[in-house]
């Protein structure tokens, strides 16, 4: 596993290794299948142990551990950032991908390659499928489409989107912190998504670790979403009235965003559900996160 040191590649070590991360839900098993502690031998790498774009160092620790499932979490992901630094971003996304596919190929490993809604444009009206046509904005969105082309036929594709975990900074604790100290907030309401609690696609993955479908999968909470709705949801829990929250447009955002982001990126996750189960609805994993944020430092085990 790359990216181990992420928030959902946190969560993802300790569901192989057969706890309950923080924000997770232990009934939730869409395979059925609990993973126990003698089940997998996992090998998390960090950025620091592994720098995905060095190939010839890819190549040489993918050659060494000759792992049955890779899965590739590593990636750039300040998507603003990005618009001024493309070459960086393309390294990562695209070139990295690129060699985690060519090791996996070469030792017979599978590999599962995580990337992201901001592959479309948001002008299709409705949640997108798998099979919908991709067209990023952003120097982020491009270079993780770039990513998908990169991968095999045999490889594994995981679209998500709007990931947050107890562990790692994330916007949930932006607006739980505020919520708590007496602050109010304001969040655009005319962009649409879906967000991804890490601990449910932590343990999506272990399914997908255990089946190694091939193509492309779309993962994430079900249900479309503002981040508007998403801080007003979050007010109610910590017990904040309707004036904690207050709707703006992405036009009114200060400073301006300098990426572009689609303005409806939520994803279709019914195929994903068909072959398994669909993950929890996405209120009821924000409630999770939030309830269990007192463990956002816990790190180890």
């Amino acid at each position: 596993m790359t990216g181990a040191g992420g928030q959902v590649g946190v969560d993802l070590v300790d569901v192989l290794r057969g706890f309950t991360p923080p924000g997770g839900d232990a009934a939730f098993q869409p395979d059925g299948r609990v993973a126990t502690p003698e089940e997998f031998e996992v090998l998390g790498l960090t950025r620091r142990e592994l720098d995905v774009t060095d190939r010839d160092g890819v190549l040489r620790s993918i050659r060494a551990a000759r792992p049955d499932v890779i899965v590739h979490l590593a990636a750039y992901t300040a998507v603003d950032r990005a618009e001024e630094d493309a070459a960086a971003c393309f390294e990562v996304n695209e070139q990295g991908t690129e060699s985690m596919s060519l090791a996996a190929s070469e030792v017979g490993a599978h590999l599962i390659a995580i990337s992201t809604d901001y592959v479309f444009d948001g002008t299709k009206g409705s949640a997108y499928v798998e099979y919908d046509d991709p067209h990023p904005l952003s120097v982020y969105g491009a270079s993780k489409r770039e990513g998908e082309l990169r991968c095999s036929p045999r490889d594994t594709i995981v679209r998500t989107s709007w990931v947050m975990g107890v562990r790692g900074k994330n916007v949930i604790h932006v607006i739980a912190d505020r919520a708590m100290s007496g602050a109010n907030v304001r969040f655009v309401n005319d962009l649409k998504g879906t967000v991804s609690a890490a601990s449910d696609l932590a343990r999506s993955l272990v399914t997908l670790v255990r089946e190694r479908p091939s193509g492309t999968w779309h993962v994430a909470n079900p249900g479309a979403t503002t981040w508007f709705e998403v801080a007003s949801y979050v007010g109610g829990l910590l017990n904040r009235g309707e004036e904690f929250a207050t709707p703006i447009s992405s036009s009114e955002l200060s400073p301006t965003p300098l990426a572009l982001r689609p303005v409806r990126s939520d994803l279709n996750t019914e195929k994903f559900a068909s072959n398994w189960a669909a993950l929890p609805e996405w209120r009821d994993a924000v409630a999770r996160l939030v309830v269990d944020r007192a463990h956002r430092d816990d790190v180890t085990r």
